[in-house]
């Protein structure tokens, strides 16, 4: 049996496989322990590294340690992420559509400005935003993840509507469609819904981008690791940034678990190739009187 890239593997190669798996398993098992024995002669496992944690000294409670960090910490972060995100959708959505436009003057430009913020480092557009313009970390850190995350989404809407058949735009255009109408009826929501793990997976590293903010003030969930750990001092390094590591897991697998979800249901909610002709039949046909105008 062939695969449509390449041809499955035989007996002898699934049997190299396992063996090459086994292998690497045991490699990775010996280094998790050289490096938990490491820690261990470290004291790193020593109670009195961790208490911070549930009885913190200088006069804090755990009560005090934990809602700086989940609280302050961790609600900064999504805050951030939360402006940042439908931003980066909406403009990166409206790049996407002059990046396909047909006439020049449109899709130069839009293919200028991706190319320039995808190419740029996050962390230099919020240098940029805080020492150019002069904003406070927030809106430099907002700026900074929108206009890098606006550039990618553009780029993943744009390969959507890449991959659709072209029979589809044809279709609409033959029973009267302007560009404008088949691109926002026919075809990009089907690009959105084909791409949506994608654009997901790209909020998740907008999320983690945040942590960058801490480098320009902004009091995000490493910036309040790395401050606690300064107060309570150098002993409870470890103990602190293993508890930030949680969150920063918790929250992007959870959004990873989203993106999977969604991609179940829009696999299992599919409508059969025959049904979905039907229906795109009657989308073009309902919006067939088209109005004027287009990108």
């Amino acid at each position: 049996m062939s695969a449509v890239l390449y041809d499955s593997p035989g007996p002898v190669a699934r049997r190299r496989e396992l063996v090459g798996s086994v292998i690497g398993g045991l490699v990775l098992l010996a280094l998790i322990g050289l490096g938990v024995w490491y820690a261990a002669g470290k004291g790193v496992f020593g109670a009195d590294r961790w208490d911070v944690l549930y009885d913190p000294p200088k006069g804090q409670t755990a009560a005090d340690v934990w809602t700086f960090m989940v609280v302050q910490g961790l609600g900064a972060t999504l805050r951030a992420a939360a402006v940042a995100a439908p931003l980066a959708l909406v403009l990166g959505l409206l790049l996407a559509l002059l990046r396909t436009a047909r006439h020049a003057a449109l899709r130069v430009p839009a293919i200028v400005v991706i190319e320039l913020f995808r190419g740029l480092p996050v962390l230099l557009m919020m240098f940029f935003g805080s020492i150019g313009f002069g904003w406070d970390a927030f809106g430099a850190v907002v700026f900074g993840l929108t206009v890098y995350n606006m550039a990618i989404i553009a780029e993943i809407l744009r390969a959507g509507l890449a991959a659709l058949p072209r029979g589809q735009a044809e279709a609409a255009y033959a029973v009267g469609l302007t560009r404008r109408q088949t691109l926002l009826t026919v075809l990009l929501p089907q690009a959105v819904r084909t791409m949506l793990p994608s654009l997901i997976a790209q909020l998740v590293v907008l999320l983690k981008d945040s942590s960058l903010g801490f480098i320009v003030g902004y009091p995000e969930l490493l910036k309040s690791i790395q401050n606690n750990a300064q107060f309570f001092g150098n002993d409870y390094y470890v103990a602190l940034f293993v508890v930030g590591a949680g969150i920063y897991l918790v929250v992007n697998l959870s959004l990873s678990w989203l993106a999977r979800w969604i991609q179940r249901r829009t696999t299992k909610t599919a409508a059969s190739p025959k049904q979905v002709d039907t229906l795109t039949t009657q989308s073009i046909a309902s919006h067939g009187a088209g109005h004027a105008g287009g990108i």
